[in-house]
């Protein structure tokens, strides 16, 4: 599952800000051909400052990723790894309106079965290709004030490892990204509550970066910039139970923010 970077052709979405436009720059370094997308012009500045191709865009909906791996190919030649970045986090439980929901499944799980659907035929035919996905650590626990978020992300990580296992044998690499606290415009969004949660141990989004890098040189799925984070999966998988005791005790505090 090794990937190389050097030469190699890959889009990254979500790529304006963030962790996104920290992969772009890191890859960069590495050698990476870019083609960078997000939904609002903030990504034409890092693909400008990188030599990259900019793709401005909805990177969710069925047509808006046909038109961007259509994009990518023509100035790649062939996608050879597909960062499915962009997600969206509202906050709010069964309250949030409908609208949040489908744009927050639509945005962090149906973007990457739709690139993957696009994607997989030519790398099956290929026989390689490899699909990043950056799911949070919410995939592997849960994340407080925003359902939406934690069930989706959920859904992400289940989709990655569905790939790995159907496909691995046939040249196919799935890794799944999975930070804890970042310091992005996405942890600011979240106020008091995330900063309570995450706030000490954010790090940033060029760690981040470093930290993929490192593990595209190796073969394990998942990808954990914040170690402990394993041993909190651990946790939560043989002491379920009190692993939610726990974190209603942390929900209680926030109630009293």
């Amino acid at each position: 599952m090794t990937f190389a970077l050097d030469g190699a052709g890959v889009v990254i979405t979500g790529a304006g800000r963030g962790i996104g436009a920290a992969l772009a720059r890191r890859f960069a370094r590495e050698g990476a051909r870019l083609v960078l997308a997000d939904v609002d012009s903030s990504v034409d500045a890092v693909a400008s400052e990188l030599g990259a191709t900019a793709v401005v865009g909805d990177a969710a909906g069925e047509e808006g990723v046909d038109e961007l791996i259509a994009r990518a190919r023509a100035a790649l030649g062939e996608v050879d790894m597909y960062c499915a970045n962009a997600g969206v986090a509202p906050m709010g439980g069964p309250d949030a309106p409908e609208e949040d929901w489908a744009r927050t499944w639509d945005v962090n799980v149906m973007s990457h079965v739709r690139a993957s659907r696009a994607l997989l035929p030519a790398w099956l035919a290929r026989g390689r290709g490899h699909f990043l996905a950056t799911v949070s650590a919410a995939g592997l626990l849960t994340t407080l004030g925003s359902a939406s978020y934690s069930v989706t992300k959920h859904a992400a990580l289940a989709y990655a490892e569905w790939l790995l296992a159907t496909y691995k044998h046939r040249g196919i690499g799935v890794q799944a990204l999975c930070p804890q606290g970042v310091r992005t415009q996405m942890l600011e969004a979240t106020g008091p509550a995330g900063k309570f949660l995450m706030g000490d141990s954010a790090i940033s989004a060029e760690q981040v970066a470093d930290d993929v890098v490192a593990a595209l040189g190796g073969d394990s799925f998942l990808i954990l910039p914040h170690p402990e984070v394993a041993d909190y999966y651990a946790a939560r998988a043989t002491q379920n139970d009190r692993w939610i005791a726990g974190m209603n005790k942390i929900q209680r505090k926030l109630d009293a923010l």
